[in-house]
């Protein structure tokens, strides 16, 4: 049996990203065999007090005021682009060659979590999110929730960096 390991994404993996997932598991002689799942959940219900706090933390006005006037994506514009991100993912794992597969998940990523973590195969956990002022403090993101709820290593990669949450 191949060890998996899930990745649950809100955006695309970008190719720090993917290095940095690599890395984690550079030592262990078996690296080539590990499968990689990706999740990308299909985001449609944002809490828009913690988007407009986590946008402003980060100096992103113009997302800030999206938030406030509520453009959020209708539930198949949330899926298309959650298949787009799934899609380019997938394809950056493959190109460092890496067996990867993957699918698009409801808002809350959780029980699509449960449910591959209980298949049995699922050796860990890496969440990669953009830093979430509200919920990583009061640890209410994805990360948090899983290590609380799932019985398997949890690391919180913030895109694009090395930093974890």
């Amino acid at each position: 049996m191949t060890d998996t390991i899930l990745v649950l994404t809100e955006d695309t993996l970008n190719p720090a990203d993917v290095q940095h997932i690599l890395a984690l598991h550079a030592a262990d002689p078996a690296a080539e065999a590990l499968a990689y799942r990706v999740l990308v959940p299909a985001d449609t219900e944002r809490n828009v007090i913690s988007g407009i706090i986590d946008h402003l933390s980060v100096g992103e006005l113009k997302e800030a005021w999206d938030e406030v006037v509520g453009r959020e994506p209708t539930r198949d514009q949330a899926t298309a682009t959650a298949a787009e991100q799934l899609e380019s993912s997938i394809a950056e794992l493959r190109a460092a060659g890496r067996d990867a597969d993957g699918s698009v998940t409801d808002d809350d990523p959780l029980p699509a979590l449960r449910k591959a973590v209980s298949s049995g195969d699922v050796r860990e956990v890496v969440v990669v999110t953009y830093p979430h002022a509200v919920e990583d403090t009061f640890h209410t993101d994805w990360a948090s929730r899983a290590r609380d709820e799932l019985h398997v290593p949890v690391l919180h990669l913030y895109s694009g960096t090395s930093e974890l949450g």
